[in-house]
């Protein structure tokens, strides 16, 4: 469907032959733009709430500025994740406003600052290790539009770090727990907040932590109810789907 088609669907809104309904659905279908190397789906923020997302591991600087620079003609907020000072140097030269989160490790380019979060997400590290992770999510649930709070080194080795903070934790909407080694922040969070908590394993920890798979079986064995779990080292999909939870 290319610029003509679009108008004349509008037209046949305006003339009452098509229903707001019905145009906005066959709008959802518009194909991709193929690139050679990525094909970009302009219209995943219509189906999902949000643009594509670029994930930068593996790309070349090239590829990612092309797809960067590309994404960002259709307006909104662009992010890249996983990406490195290299690849940022390459989106820059195209796209000068474009910023880089280096705790993240992520490209983002901020132009609709509107909130669509109905309160405020918390992000919480159980170290100090684990806020590269736990800054994806941050970043991740701000590019859609939300208020975040962060809460960063309030492991269960000192407990009474994390009860000094328990206001912050009855207040958000939704809380991100990140935690590597044992991977038992999340439980402990969980039994203080009656709200749902998305748990983040991080490949933190010595060698029976087994890169996140000790901390990813901790929490999906979790005893608190309303905890649930994302993949390892997955601060994107947490900050993402913690986004979606507080605008419904």
């Amino acid at each position: 469907m290319n610029a003509d088609s679009i108008r004349k669907l509008f037209e046949q809104v305006r003339r009452g032959t098509l229903s707001p309904d019905e145009a906005v659905d066959r709008l959802r279908h518009l194909p991709f733009e193929n690139l050679g190397f990525a094909k970009l789906d302009h219209h995943r923020a219509l189906r999902n709430g949000m643009p594509e997302v670029i994930f930068g591991q593996g790309k070349t600087p090239a590829q990612i500025a092309s797809i960067f620079s590309r994404l960002a003609r259709h307006g909104g907020n662009i992010l890249a994740t996983r990406a490195g000072e290299e690849q940022f140097a390459a989106v820059q030269k195209r796209i000068p406003t474009a910023e880089y989160r280096a705790l993240a490790r992520s490209i983002v380019l901020q132009r609709d600052r509107e909130k669509y979060g109905k309160g405020v997400i918390a992000v919480v590290s159980a170290g100090t290790s684990d806020i590269p992770v736990a800054e994806e999510a941050v970043v991740t649930a701000e590019m859609m539009g939300n208020d975040v709070e962060h809460l960063y080194d309030v492991g269960v080795a000192g407990i009474h770090r994390l009860m000094a903070n328990r206001a912050s934790l009855t207040r958000a909407r939704v809380v991100i727990v990140c935690a590597g080694m044992e991977g038992a922040l999340p439980s402990v969070v969980g039994g203080l907040v009656g709200v749902p908590v998305i748990a983040v394993p991080t490949s933190v920890g010595y060698g029976a932590a087994f890169k996140g798979l000790a901390a990813l079986l901790g929490m999906m064995n979790s005893c608190a109810s309303n905890v649930s779990v994302v993949n390892i080292d997955n601060g994107f999909g947490a900050g993402y789907v913690a986004a979606l939870i507080n605008r419904l």
